[in-house]
């Protein structure tokens, strides 16, 4: 271990690893409604549009040879168009996970600057010991970096004062979330996830009307933080897949899915918010794909990474035109008076925030993976609003912002396996 991974360790011993136990009792309903309670405490609306999802269900039991989780995911009356795009994420998407999978080994889209040692600004809190070896992650040597990451990240980052997003400042300091993936680590976030829902969110006067690209950014928020349900109950399965025990305490993931992702859980409309975040990053990627490909010729990426990529941007999932729709809608939204464009300011402030609350989450690893997704959340937004709602130019789109977008994306779609992989299993 190098002086400086040691640093880094010495720090890991400060972080607080919360029990995971607390998060049981917090009832965190992403969806439509914000509040902290559980669905019973809904409106009338939310109770019959509850009630239908988990009748429909119960309707599948008997099918579960032929699940796919269009079959029971049932949008939301304003939001009843995004079916079709639910059927072909369904049965293009299995197609498209492995070759994701297979970008994100190459070092353009794994290797990550981040300060690791930002302080939360926004929630009181105590500093305890980690005992979560999980928790912990360690930046890669120097020489392992290419000098052309390097320097192109350096010369990109720039402080715009009204962005889309705010990078942390690049340093010598890189990680690889190849050397560090997405697992379970017994970490509780509720807390962050409180504030993020409560007041990141759009909430109160905020939300009169309900049809607006508020909502919209509200439910992009809850497929996130739905997609970050599907990793956990993900890490849980494949350590005991493995023949080992997972970090106490523990929920099996049958009933994690159940109670986190399910129409019948707490939050009836996670699985369709899920899709809904999905569809808005394929649109993004679909509208950078020129971009990107105009990147491959000019030979910016390294190796086998423009092969890959370019697999990956022939899928004929980014071509589907039902996969546009959230992304129309989300644009309709935005541009329908003065006054919905005038306040797009809000939702740049916003995902500027989303970002700097990461530095309040106590696991390193959760942190990383955190403003990554984060980002690429953000970027998918600049890509498809810009500053007036009526689209970003992704030409001007930086290098970590792209590799943030396909990451995320790459995170979605296997959230979006593993949760038809549990619906069959819980059917």
């Amino acid at each position: 271990m190098t002086t400086r991974q040691f640093t880094f360790f010495l720090h890991g011993l400060l972080i607080l690893c919360y029990d995971v136990r607390a998060f049981q009792n917090v009832h965190l309903n992403h969806g439509r409604h914000l509040s902290f309670i559980k669905p019973s405490g809904h409106n009338s609306r939310s109770k019959s549009f509850s009630t239908d999802l988990q009748n429909k269900w119960g309707q599948v039991s008997s099918q579960v040879s032929s699940l796919s989780l269009s079959s029971i995911v049932v949008p939301e009356p304003s939001t009843a168009d995004l079916s079709p795009g639910i059927v072909a994420i369904d049965k293009l998407n299995p197609e498209l996970e492995p070759l994701l999978d297979q970008l994100r080994d190459e070092k353009f889209f794994r290797l990550y600057s981040v300060d690791m040692l930002g302080s939360c600004e926004y929630l009181p809190q105590e500093l305890f010991e980690c005992y979560s070896e999980s928790c912990e992650i360690y930046p890669i040597d120097e020489d392992e970096v290419p000098d052309k990451i390097k320097s192109t990240d350096a010369s990109e980052h720039e402080f715009e004062l009204d962005g889309w997003a705010r990078w942390d400042m690049p340093s010598e300091d890189y990680y690889d979330i190849k050397q560090f993936p997405e697992e379970y680590t017994a970490y509780d976030g509720s807390d962050v996830w409180r504030f993020i829902h409560g007041r990141i969110c759009f909430n109160g006067d905020k939300m009169k009307d309900t049809d607006s690209w508020q909502e919209d950014f509200n439910k992009a928020v809850s497929g996130l933080h739905s997609m970050i349900s599907a990793q956990i109950i993900k890490g849980i399965d494949d350590i005991l897949a493995n023949g080992e025990q997972p970090a106490e305490p523990w929920t099996k993931p049958d009933v994690e899915f159940k109670r986190r992702l399910s129409p019948s859980g707490e939050t009836p409309a996670a699985l369709e918010n899920l899709y809904f975040a999905y569809m808005l990053l394929l649109s993004a990627v679909s509208a950078a794909r020129g971009r990107l490909l105009e990147d491959c010729k000019a030979n910016k990426f390294e190796g086998p990474s423009v092969e890959k990529l370019q697999k990956v941007l022939s899928s004929p999932l980014f071509d589907d035109p039902n996969i546009g729709i959230a992304s129309q809608k989300l644009h309709d939204h935005a541009v329908k008076d003065q006054d919905s464009r005038v306040a797009l300011w809000e939702a740049r402030m916003r995902m500027r925030e989303m970002f700097r609350i990461m530095n309040c989450v106590q696991c390193n690893k959760c942190r990383l993976h955190g403003k990554i997704s984060s980002m690429g959340i953000s970027t998918a937004f600049q890509i498809l609003l810009g500053r007036s709602g009526d689209g970003g130019d992704p030409k001007r789109i930086h290098r970590v912002e792209l590799a943030a977008l396909m990451t995320t994306l790459s995170k979605f779609s296997t959230a979006i396996s593993f949760a038809t992989k549990m619906a069959k299993e819980t059917a």
